[in-house]
């Protein structure tokens, strides 16, 4: 005889997701836009349908998470149940309008990556939209945790959240850019002890790259000299070619970013570690077939060069 299955709806398995999300009855409410006690009364109905605890009522002593062990084994599930739920309001869609997958990605990697690949991808997928958005690097991951609608993140984190899955998909080394007669250029290696007396041009605080730097320049015990911040690679770029310092950045290996602009480039000798950048979704949450699309043309199908080098080293351009 089939057992009876328990009447589970959307609204209910959402908001439990979301207090999961959140850590807290507000923080939901304010996310699915309904009031506190509308998000408690969902809870208590899933509870009563599954005749178990999800997540703990008393305010007592803070917790990194509200929910229960009934709770955390249940999430997976529940994340699993929405994006079913998702896929099958969607699986018509194709007839009366394209697909959309959401995205949010840093300033870097959508101007010179994504925007190339995005390109390419409507024009082999034209029932499938792309809609990206552009959020500094130490957003993305508050982005894809806070917004449902975002199905991925395209990033290089400096070390991802346990919220959230990370795969892998290039890294590119770093590179000094230095104004094309700057005496710096005289030295055959340039080590990061010969910059620590020149003013340098840092990306903004809290980004990875900026960590990265910061973290190689302190395991030799040094100290840089910091003139300048400032938020993306272009601007970055624009400022050293104007004179204003000098730059420690990634660069792929296409020449790209420096292109155009009166700039010499040079390795390091001392050692920084690489940016590695791919691709972030919320953990024990499938995708729908077309996020895992676009992230396999990203992986490889249709890529241009960028996305498929490792270890990218910066050259004289």
């Amino acid at each position: 005889m089939t057992r009876e299955l328990p009447s589970l709806s959307t609204d209910q398995v959402a908001a439990f997701v979301e207090l999961a999300r959140q850590g807290s009855l507000r923080r939901a409410s304010e996310v699915l836009h309904i009031t506190e006690q509308g998000v408690r009364n969902r809870l208590l109905a899933l509870e009563g349908r599954l005749k178990v605890e999800l997540y703990r009522k008393s305010q007592g002593m803070r917790r990194t998470t509200p929910l229960t062990p009934h709770g955390r084994r249940f999430l997976p599930h529940a994340v699993a149940f929405l994006e079913r739920a998702r896929e099958l309001a969607e699986l018509f869609e194709t007839a009366t309008g394209p697909q959309v997958v959401h995205v949010a990605a840093s300033q870097y990697l959508t101007r010179y990556v994504l925007i190339d690949a995005v390109r390419q991808f409507h024009a082999r997928f034209p029932q499938i939209r792309i809609r990206l958005s552009t959020h500094a690097e130490q957003e993305i991951e508050e982005v894809l945790l806070r917004d449902p609608d975002v199905a991925i993140g395209v990033a290089a984190p400096y070390e991802p959240s346990p919220e959230l899955e990370y795969q892998h998909v290039f890294s590119m080394a770093w590179s000094l850019v230095a104004p094309p007669r700057h005496r710096v250029l005289r030295q055959t290696r340039i080590r990061l002890r010969d910059l620590v007396e020149l003013p340098l041009i840092l990306f903004e605080r809290g980004s990875t790259g900026r960590q990265h730097i910061l973290d190689a320049f302190h395991e030799l015990e040094l100290a840089p000299t910091v003139h300048m911040e400032t938020t993306t690679t272009e601007i970055v770029i624009r400022m050293v070619e104007a004179g204003l310092g000098l730059a420690i950045v990634p660069l792929l290996p296409s020449g790209v970013v420096t292109r155009g602009h009166r700039v010499a480039v040079r390795d390091i000798a001392d050692p920084i570690r690489p940016i590695n950048s791919g691709i972030l979704s919320r953990r024990g949450e499938q995708l729908s077939a077309a996020a895992s699309q676009f992230i396999g043309f990203i992986r490889g199908e249709g890529a241009s060069e960028p996305e498929k080098s490792s270890g990218a080293k910066g050259v004289n351009r």
